[in-house]
């Protein structure tokens, strides 16, 4: 059986896979969506993307959660908080930037700030995995 350290790391691994994929691919590419076409694909890619990211995202809060419960220490503070960190980005500017793409608000502006703001949880994902390796190997 596989300890849950080493599903951590998996789990953080799949994070940092996603957002950089998203951040680099999947975010730039709704730019060349006409209006109609974007807001049509959109609806199918949130639904999709969805599946694949909330049981990861749940996952590993779970598993930092039971670390830092069960193995109390500033590393592991330290990143449950950057989990939480990538848990209020999400929701807090996230959610919001694809509810205006999904009602046709500034699109541009908001596609714009997608992009650009998705750099901070694409920072904060590569960060957990960077820092969870450190720390592995205290």
């Amino acid at each position: 059986m596989v300890n849950r350290d080493v599903w951590i790391h998996l789990v953080n691994f799949g994070l940092v896979i996603f957002i950089w994929t998203i951040q680099l691919v999947v975010y730039p590419s709704f730019k060349y969506f006409s209006a109609d076409s974007l807001l049509k694909w959109h609806s199918v890619y949130t639904s999709a993307v969805t599946v694949i990211v909330m049981p990861l995202m749940v996952t590993q809060i779970a598993l930092h959660g039971w670390r830092l419960y069960n193995h109390f220490s500033a590393a592991h503070g330290l990143m449950m908080l950057l989990v939480i960190s990538t848990w209020a980005v999400t929701f807090v500017v996230f959610v919001p930037l694809h509810n205006k793409i999904a009602l046709n608000q500034d699109l541009v502006q908001t596609l714009s700030h997608l992009i650009s703001y998705n750099w901070m949880r694409t920072i904060l994902w590569s960060m957990i995995f960077l820092v969870g390796l450190f720390i592995a190997q205290k």
